[in-house]
């Protein structure tokens, strides 16, 4: 339905976890955004969410699905029936000729929770195939793979995020927070103002800044870090003996390693001084209420599930999971990088963060489905797997993508990219023309944040509603329609597939009944009303879960685990051909692949190209120069970005954003090896060279 103009929708942001909360204001000629007080933000809003009204304003925003005839041949403006039509003919007959596992979907950590769950659905009924992933195994799936051993189940914040302004000590591990999720810096301002925020990062950043202690390893050294902190919790007295015998199981086999890491020892490897180690263990051993969170800089690496691992045993050593004011979280990264890992867009899941191979999950959600549990496939390849046998013998002929960039976001991206153009079909959904979209086959020009009703889940678990604040263009469908026509057009029963989002959600309600993230009891009605539901929330009557673990862990026995691990370094350690560390992450002006932000002129203008950080003296080195243009090389490719000298970075290391297009994609040089559990590609360390561009 057309919203009136004039309205104020009280709804979220469209970029971070933190989901910020925000008024949007349609006022006829263009709609506008104002922060709204709420938990997560506390009224505040960084400059992108204070600028998210111009997406829906983006130049080249696309109001007509575009279809390309062959490859070499310009994408042309289509009708609707034209374009469904043309996509399930070819769906049709690539699984006639090769079977489902012949199409591939590739989803993302943006998708409302409703869109997530259709989607998974859509590949394992519609498409029958079990080639299907999302980007955020680029993102979460460390700390939810390290999340699961530990405790039993995954939720980023196991506690509402205003618990942390109550904390005396906070270490924060692999987060630049001040630029990554500004109002973020609220929560965490008490403890540095008390003296006891900590910040783990190889370089100097903008939330380094406000610590009191800034611990700046060599990247790919964090685990062994962790475990120098955790021999200095033993050998300094702070260790939780009841605690850990009460509440925990397997600290004897950690300890066994952690023994041989020695503080001193941990700073050969690292460059953190012991003094250092020790006096944040201190921090956190002397505060009533302590908090160890995680976020990326320390979980994409190839072992990146072990160094979270790490991080949690610290943790529970100083006993502080499960308990009022003090524990463990990790900041999940996407808008609903929570939502969009529990309701089946994984490879590995169903709804309700199911497993795919669990029988009962299986019998379970095929009955919400009415379908054969023995029709659903079994578990896919992870995300750069699957992006990596495009085209190949085994691999998918086509790829369906839905709020993803792949060509700017994947790791080892030349490669990447080189694959999509191997598929005979690729399709994308998306608002503006983004560097995938402009290889894609056919394009769907789909609706916007503030153009639909939705939910998300944010970084501590809590389902919120965003609602329709402006009427979208016209010509322009939701995701929710295109899985609809296309499902349709597969031979679906039409209310298969609903397009009414609060009707996918009751669907996505029952078909996550008892399992971990249980959603049951949620309901818009609930929601509208502003109730903080965080799951699981089993019945309609059941008030939800905003912290975790206070009696007992997820494990049948109640207990957490101790998860003994042991530092290997990176994949890729520097050489004399490749002498520098490169690390990556986001800058304060730009999120993700940058396909929304490059598309706002003020956040253009403030971040308008890629740059490396170099510290003088490796500048010298190299013989590159301050706001000249470089080349970053690495194994896999190389890329041009402008020198930025500064100080505080490591001299073996170099910083690139990764938010930019072409020959300044940051992941030209990323590694893809994988974790071996979470899958997770090694994106924030390899080897590189510099030189004069």
């Amino acid at each position: 339905m057309p919203v009136d103009a004039r309205v104020e929708v009280d709804t979220h942001c469209p970029y971070c976890a933190l989901q910020c909360g925000m008024v949007v204001r349609d006022e006829r000629a263009e709609a506008t955004v104002a922060p709204r007080e709420f938990p997560t933000n506390r009224g505040g809003l960084c400059q992108k969410g204070w600028t998210a009204a111009s997406l829906l304003q983006a130049p080249g925003r696309l109001t007509t699905p575009l279809l390309r005839e062959h490859r070499g041949a310009p994408l042309r403006p289509v009708g609707w029936t034209e374009a469904l039509d043309y996509v399930a003919l070819r769906l049709h007959e690539l699984r006639d000729r090769l079977g489902p596992d012949a199409v591939g979907v590739f989803g993302g950590g943006g998708l409302t929770n409703e869109k997530a769950y259709l989607l998974g659905k859509f590949a394992r009924v519609a498409l029958g195939t079990s080639k299907i992933d999302y980007n955020g195994r680029f993102c979460m799936s460390s700390a939810a793979a390290a999340g699961i051993k530990a405790f039993g189940v995954d939720r980023g914040l196991p506690f509402p995020v205003a618990d942390l302004a109550s904390a005396d000590a906070i270490l924060l591990v692999g987060a630049n927070v001040a630029e990554t999720m500004p109002p973020f810096m609220r929560h965490v301002r008490p403890a540095a103002d008390k003296g006891g925020l900590i910040v783990v990062d190889p370089r100097r950043t903008a939330t380094a800044e406000a610590a009191s202690l800034h611990l700046q390893p060599a990247p790919g050294t964090d685990l062994a870090l962790a475990l120098g902190m955790l021999h200095a919790v033993v050998a300094d007295g702070h260790l939780d003996h009841s605690y850990i015998a009460e509440r925990t199981t397997g600290f004897d086999d950690v300890w066994r390693i952690a023994a041989a890491w020695w503080p001193e020892r941990v700073e050969r490897i690292t460059g953190v001084p012991a003094a250092d180690q020790r006096a944040a263990v201190a921090l956190l051993a002397r505060a009533r209420n302590a908090y160890v969170l995680t976020a990326r800089g320390t979980e994409q690496h190839a072992s990146g599930v072990a160094t979270v691992s790490a991080w949690i045993n610290l943790c529970l050593a100083l006993g502080l999971c499960g308990r009022k004011g003090s524990g463990f979280g990790c900041l999940t990264g996407q808008g609903n990088g929570q939502g969009g890992r529990e309701h089946g867009q994984k490879a590995d899941q169903l709804p309700g963060y199911r497993k795919i191979d669990d029988p009962a999950a299986r019998e379970h959600v095929a009955g919400v489905w009415g379908v054969d549990a023995a029709e659903l496939p079994g578990a896919g390849p992870s995300a750069y797997e699957l992006l990596d046998s495009l085209g190949t013998a085994n691999g998918p002929k086509a790829l369906l993508v839905f709020g993803s960039n792949i060509v700017v976001s994947a790791p080892r991206a030349g490669h990447i990219a080189d694959r999509l153009e191997s598929l005979e079909l690729l399709v994308t959904s998306d608002f503006v023309l983004s560097e995938t979209a402009a290889v894609a086959d056919v394009v769907f020009p789909v609706t916007q944040w503030a153009e639909e009703s939705g939910t998300m889940t944010n970084l501590e678990g809590r389902i919120l509603l965003r609602g329709q604040a402006v009427t979208p263009p016209l010509g322009v469908r939701s995701d929710l329609d295109v899985l609809h026509g296309l499902a349709v057009r597969l031979g679906q029963p039409a209310d298969r597939f609903p397009v009414d989002p609060e009707t996918a959600f009751a669907e996505l309600g029952r078909a996550s009944a008892g399992g971990p993230a249980d959603y049951a009891g949620v309901s818009y009605d609930r929601l509208r009303a502003g109730e903080a539901l965080h799951w699981p929330v089993p019945a309609a009557d059941h008030p939800g879960t905003p912290r975790l673990f206070l009696d007992r862990f997820a494990h049948p026995d109640g207990l957490a685990r101790f998860k003994a691990v042991d530092h290997v370094g990176p994949a890729e350690p520097p050489d004399p051909e490749f002498p520098l560390h490169a690390t990556t992450g986001r800058v304060l002006q730009h999120y993700q692949s940058g396909a929304q932000t490059r598309r706002v002129p003020v956040l253009m203008d403030a971040s308008p190209e890629a740059f490396v950080e170099v510290h003088p003296d490796t500048a010298r080195r190299f013989d590159v120069h301050d706001g000249q243009w470089a080349l970053v090389e690495s194994r896999r490719g190389a890329v041009r970005a402008r020198v930025r000298c500064v100080t505080t970075i490591r001299p073996d290391t170099v910083f690139l954003p990764f938010h930019f297009p072409g020959a300044q994609r940051a992941n030209l040089l990323t590694n893809p090896a994988l974790d071996p559990t979470s899958r997770m590609p090694e994106f924030k360390v390899c080897a590189v060279r510099l030189g004069a561009a």
